[in-house]
């Protein structure tokens, strides 16, 4: 079982910045892959960027403009991001999975993680 607790969302300016935390339950961390997606009403879920233990990924529309990193001491994935959008307004949700490596392009699908955190609401306004 992992535990994801997510921090850092709030209201910002379009063309601001944030910065997402997910913090992982310890004694998992090392063998998890994780993901952020996002979700807006009335839309679905929306993949946004994962990070296995080597690599990173990102969705198309904040490719440039986000960063997923991880501190693998502190059991935390970060989402840094950048000149944030109007339509960038969503609820933003940390994911786990297993493993340390995601297979194919499975890290943009939402079935794909077991473990999901409550979400953190990212407002960007004009």
């Amino acid at each position: 079982q992992v535990q994801l607790v997510e921090s850092g969302g709030g209201l910002v300016q379009a063309g601001g910045s944030l910065r997402l935390s997910c913090a992982a339950s310890a004694g998992t961390y090392s063998s998890i892959s994780l993901g952020w997606f996002r979700q807006s009403p009335g839309k679905e879920r929306e993949f946004v960027a994962a990070i296995s233990w080597m690599s990173t990924y990102y969705a198309d529309s904040v490719k440039g403009r986000f960063t997923i990193s991880r501190d693998n001491a502190k059991n935390t994935v970060y989402l840094r991001m950048n000149r944030l959008k109007l339509e960038d307004t969503a609820v933003y949700y940390c994911a786990a999975r297993g493993g340390r490596y995601f297979g194919g392009s499975s890290y943009q699908r939402p079935d794909e993680y077991p473990y999901w955190g409550q979400g953190t609401q990212v407002t960007v306004s004009s």
